[in-house]
């Protein structure tokens, strides 16, 4: 699976679909490039699970305080064989190492992410 389609089956068409509208040409390059280097470090492989991938992903997101790409990742835990319980494990780890305003932040996300799953 290439990079896009990674992207595609984590975070799912309707999201890659409406961040690919309107774009300009100089944005689409910017977009296709991204996609490449972040999504292609998932496609390549190796000893790492997506599962892996996707706590390193969450974990590293909450320490530079990028909480619209924890949400979005978050979101997509159920894609990625992420579990609620692991989830919640996390948090305790990203405020023990990255602080408990890291930590309450994510927190704030993860319950943000699950109140809109529930409609």
């Amino acid at each position: 699976m290439d990079a896009t389609e990674l992207r595609r089956a984590m975070l799912g068409d309707e999201y890659v679909d409406a961040q690919r509208a309107d774009l300009t040409p100089a944005l689409q390059e910017f977009q296709d490039y991204v996609t490449t280097q972040a999504w292609g470090v998932w496609a390549r492989g190796g000893a790492l699970s997506t599962r892996d991938r996707s706590l390193l992903v969450l974990a590293m997101t909450a320490a530079l305080g990028r909480m619209e790409e924890f949400r979005l990742h978050a979101a997509s835990r159920s894609r990625t064989g992420v579990t609620d319980d692991e989830l919640d494990e996390l948090l305790f780890q990203i405020a023990a190492y990255c602080g408990a305003p890291a930590g309450i932040a994510a927190k704030r996300a993860v319950t943000e992410v699950r109140a809109s799953e529930q409609g």
